[in-house]
């Protein structure tokens, strides 16, 4: 076996420094646009993030739940909060709860937490994604623009019931 030379990378030849400079300059471009999707592509979720127990957030859910419910639906709590009104959603194993039922072209803040441990929310088919970590409020001023039923799916493994995780968003008129 013969070992390769000692500068094994000289002389690259005409087409191999055509290659490695459009792969150069391509990587520079990309790099600079990360802060520009960032800034300007609004593509990211704006939310305000807050500490809490997950005692507490219960709390404020069962408040929530005891406040607007007006049904049930496959055992779950269906919620029907005023236009405006602060709008809570807690992930646990293996549910969403509770069913939120609102108004198209009104503006809600959704609070997002999980009481034991991570979770991640998919509002389907909006392709709206992010974490839910247990000991955060996670606050998402949302505006329904089209009216439908809308899944919540858990889109992180959280144990052996993960595929049944599906929560729903009832939007009207």
């Amino acid at each position: 076996m013969i070992a390769p030379p000692r500068v094994w990378w000289k002389p690259l030849g005409r087409l191999e420094r055509s290659w490695f400079k459009l792969a150069f300059v391509w990587c520079i471009f990309l790099t600079a646009m990360m802060p520009l999707w960032f800034f300007l592509g609004r593509q990211n979720v704006p939310t305000t993030t807050y500490r809490v127990t997950a005692e507490q957030f219960q709390r404020q859910v069962d408040a929530f739940i005891q406040q607007y419910q007006v049904g049930t639906e496959n055992g779950f709590p269906v919620v029907e909060p005023p236009p405006g009104s602060d709008v809570y959603m807690l992930a646990r194993m293996w549910q969403w709860t509770p069913v939120l039922k609102l108004k198209r072209g009104a503006t809600y803040r959704l609070h997002l937490s999980s009481t034991d441990v991570q979770h991640g929310f998919s509002l389907q088919p909006l392709n709206l994604n992010f974490m839910v970590l247990p000991g955060y409020d996670y606050v998402v001023t949302i505006t329904p623009t089209t009216a439908g039923e809308f899944s919540v799916v858990c889109n992180e493994y959280c144990g052996i019931g993960h595929h049944l995780m599906i929560g729903k968003i009832i939007v009207t008129e």
